[in-house]
């Protein structure tokens, strides 16, 4: 075998790199915050090989984050809630074009570290966790989500809001920064004519940027963070990362 095989061979036998899949965002804070989970995800599984791509906006692009990774076995795990177009069309197309043999994961959501991502969120913007039943009865709230057209989309963030409200033991209303219906304000309008009175804006957004922006300037009581840097968020990563590795015969350490 010459040495160029034998290298070759080599970076095939260790594990595939980790490229998670941005969308990408005009707001800095949207870059800064993604990076800072990338450091996460490094530092639960050192040695890992982790990369950054994004779809638009941003750079690197995952294309050309591909074409750097040429050779080497690839995983990608796309920073997105739900399915879409961008999951469906988008990542797996820019894949096609620059590294065909790149495996792409599932989207983050539904899923329970995202629930525990939420809940965590909504304890930091002050969710009383001690309330009376009248309060309880009173209280609602809206999962404010980027919404796709994809019908798949919706599924995966009723879902979550099925979960969330599992979790809380109130009423969730999933609502939408744009293309799809209710969008936030009307989800909270509509909760305020049904009688609920504290109603809480949960940010299902993976940065801050405008729709987290937009989401949080409608709620009428709390509103929490973007799900951010939060350690379940890096941890997700790395299991979607390890469902797809194990279902192509690789396997990782938690």
């Amino acid at each position: 075998m010459s040495s160029q095989l034998s290298f070759v061979a080599r970076r095939r036998t260790a594990s595939p790199a980790l490229v998670v899949v941005a969308h990408g965002s005009r707001d800095p804070r949207a870059l800064r915050t993604v990076g800072a989970l990338l450091e996460r995800v490094r530092a639960l599984r050192p040695g890992l090989p982790v990369h950054l791509g994004h779809i638009e906006l941003n750079e690197p692009l995952l294309t050309d984050t591909l074409a750097g990774l040429e050779g080497e076995d690839v995983v990608l795990v796309p920073l997105l809630l739900g399915r879409g177009y961008h999951i469906k069309r988008d990542i797996p197309e820019m894949a096609a074009a620059t590294h065909p043999h790149a495996r792409v994961a599932g989207a983050l959501g539904p899923h329970p570290l995202l629930v525990d991502t939420l809940v965590s969120r909504l304890d930091e913007a002050g969710w009383p966790s001690r309330a009376t039943d009248a309060e309880r009865r009173e209280t609602a709230v809206v999962l404010a989500a980027a919404g796709s057209r994809d019908p798949d989309n919706a599924a995966d963030t009723n879902r979550t809001a099925h979960l969330l409200s599992a979790r809380l033991g109130v009423p969730v209303v999933p609502a939408y920064a744009s293309t799809a219906e209710p969008a936030v304000p009307r989800a909270i309008t509509d909760l305020t004519a049904r009688g609920y009175t504290r109603i809480a804006v949960a940010s299902y957004f993976t940065a801050p940027g405008r729709f987290a922006t937009e989401s949080a300037q409608a709620a009428p009581w709390l509103v929490s963070a973007p799900l951010g840097t939060h350690d379940a968020m890096a941890r997700l990563l790395l299991h979607r990362y390890d469902e797809n590795t194990a279902a192509n015969g690789n396997s990782n350490a938690a």
